[in-house]
């Protein structure tokens, strides 16, 4: 019976030219030994299953080639590579520091590097995990590192480079391996799964390298796992059901009842969900990267960072062009704050639930304020309105008037109007504020619009509506509505008491001005000032008594005339 080998050592690489997602790093490795400009140490760097103990090998058995490709490649025929890949080689050292991490095995290590190559020119030590050894054994490390024999190369592996000390970094020429790209990961499963005669749907393959995380060890780890169960032909629902990942098609389904504010059909699909064993933490963190995803699909610069096979990704691009960024920032939002509060909530299915909600009701209380402004629009452009007049007093009774107030449309940040706090419609687009509508072009009712400069008044009823647009920022809101602004020419001086408002204010100068230039019809320039806070200091008794006598003159009369002794406060 022929023995198996699992994906993962069958297929690994043998030369530079068949590592996946790492094509700049196996050039300069390749260029080095081309030139013949070796380093005495190298440190490779990066996550787990990327190929850095694979090109530590590789290039343990290139350097030692004594027939060179024109690629810098191995020739694999020389009496160098054929005993590499019989595995006997004597030039090539491999220590795993996991289990080898004393010193006394550092010290072995050394005595072994005195002894040159047999075959070759160079001997490789390969020392993986680097990260595992000792504070002593670094110590004790160090001067063979840094002067090494010349016939001595070095090739640390680790996963994780911050753990290593900084005179070790310093002696190694750093190479940062990368996670290896989803399309990467696939096609090397395509290929595999050619070489293997398995018959495999691209989509199934796809869910395998997500899952994989950018490892190519694992996802060939995890494609054996697949083909033990499917036999030779791997589908997408049955990957998805053996991996245990949510279908997409939920996460797509659960957005647009979000659109249409459909809270029980959000329910119902989440109680299927839990009905198929799914937990609830890995199901609202896959919610959040299917918003994420959805945010990035709405700008052409940033759909490349959706990492989905094509099919899916139409699927994606046309449910983004339904959401405003403001509503996908929002449930984005929503979904982070649930994945904080998941672990120490007493009812996490309730907790999930309030938020699906809370996501649900961003889009019907957008339509309600839209409503609300159209309505609005239709009186400010109604045809029977009396012509404006330009007597000043009754220009004043119109905007004292309560009918004048309330025609003038509350601002919505949801409408993506350019006074807005956070405009994210022109951000994700890449687009500038466009101008107002032309089917809509009444603006609100500014001082500006009615011929005359604004007042204090108009300042302060201005400032408390755009406090209105900053609910959502707590701390900020509360700042503002707790200062009275004052007017000074065409400026709004603010006095503010601690660093932290200053600053609070100043992130958000841009947005104050734009909002109070549109409503008061003036460029309106916000001016911060900082007033001291004189500290009261404690008086004692004996001085607090003068302080009261200074204050009335009659008291020391009245003190002096009945003999009081106030010796005890001193």
């Amino acid at each position: 019976m022929e023995q198996y080998i699992v994906s993962a050592r069958k297929y690994r690489p043998s030369d530079f030219r068949s590592v996946i997602g790492q094509n700049s790093l196996t050039t300069t490795l390749k260029n080095a030994i081309i030139n013949r400009k070796l380093a005495h140490a190298y440190l490779f760097c990066g996550p787990r299953g990327v190929g850095k103990t694979t090109c530590a090998r590789i290039f343990a058995k290139t350097i030692n080639c004594t027939n060179l490709t024109e690629s810098g490649e191995a020739c694999n025929a020389c009496e160098s590579c054929v005993s590499f890949n019989e595995q006997r080689s004597l030039n090539i050292f491999e220590m795993d520091a996991a289990s080898n991490n004393s010193v006394d095995d550092i010290r072995e290590l050394v005595k072994q590097v005195m002894v040159p190559p047999q075959i070759g020119k160079y001997r490789v030590y390969i020392i993986d995990e680097v990260h595992m050894l000792s504070t002593p054994a670094f110590n004790a490390f160090l001067k063979t590192l840094e002067e090494p024999p010349e016939y001595a190369i070095f090739i640390l592996a680790t996963t994780e480079k911050h753990k290593i000390l900084p005179t070790i970094i310093s002696r190694c020429q750093v190479y940062d391996f990368n996670r290896i790209q989803l399309a990467d990961t696939v096609d090397y499963l395509q290929f595999v799964a050619e070489q293997e005669h398995i018959v495999a749907e691209r989509e199934a393959l796809e869910v395998i390298a997500q899952k994989a995380d950018g490892a190519m060890r694992d996802a060939l780890s995890i494609f054996d796992q697949i083909v033990s169960y499917c036999g030779k032909e791997i589908k997408y629902k049955t990957v998805i059901d053996i991996l245990n990942v949510l279908d997409y098609e939920y996460y797509l389904r659960l957005v647009d009842c979000f659109l249409q504010g459909d809270v029980v059909e959000s329910l119902l699909i989440l109680d299927d969900i839990i009905n198929k064993g799914f937990d609830l933490q890995s199901f609202v963190s896959g919610l959040s990267s299917h918003i994420r995803d959805l945010l990035v699909s709405q700008n052409e610069k940033s759909v490349g960072l959706l990492q989905v096979s094509q099919s899916v990704r139409q699927r994606y691009l046309q449910q983004a062009k339904q959401c405003s960024p403001l509503f996908l920032f929002r449930a984005l939002d929503l979904c982070v704050q649930c994945e904080l509060n998941y672990k120490v909530s007493k009812n996490k299915r309730l907790l999930v639930e309030l938020t699906m909600i809370k996501i649900c009701q961003l889009t019907s209380e957008a339509e309600k304020k839209n409503d609300s402004r159209q309505k609005i629009g239709k009186i400010d452009t109604d045809d029977t309105s009396p012509a404006p007049t330009t007597n000043k007093d009754t220009l004043r009774e119109v905007a004292a008037s309560p009918q004048s107030q309330t025609e003038k449309p509350p601002h919505n940040i949801l409408s993506g109007s350019k006074a807005g706090l956070l405009n994210l419609s022109s951000i994700m687009s890449g687009q500038a504020d466009k101008a107002p509508d032309a089917a809509n072009p009444k603006q609100p009712d500014t001082p500006q619009a009615n011929g005359v400069d604004f007042t204090e008044d108009d300042l302060r009823k201005q400032w408390l509506e755009y406090a209105e647009t900053v609910k959502e920022l707590p701390f900020f809101y509360k700042y503002v509505t707790e200062i009275s602004p004052k007017k000074d020419g065409n400026s709004c001086v603010i006095t503010v008491v601690n660093e932290h408002q200053i600053q609070e204010f100043s992130d958000n100068r841009q947005q104050i001005e734009s909002f109070l230039s549109q409503r008061l019809g003036r460029d309106v320039k916000l001016v911060v000032n900082k007033r001291e806070i004189e500290i009261s200091k404690s008086l004692s008794p004996q001085e607090a008594l003068d302080k009261m006598k200074s204050k009335n003159k009659h008291l020391q009369d009245f003190t002096d005339r009945i003999g009081l002794d106030f010796d005890y406060l001193q």
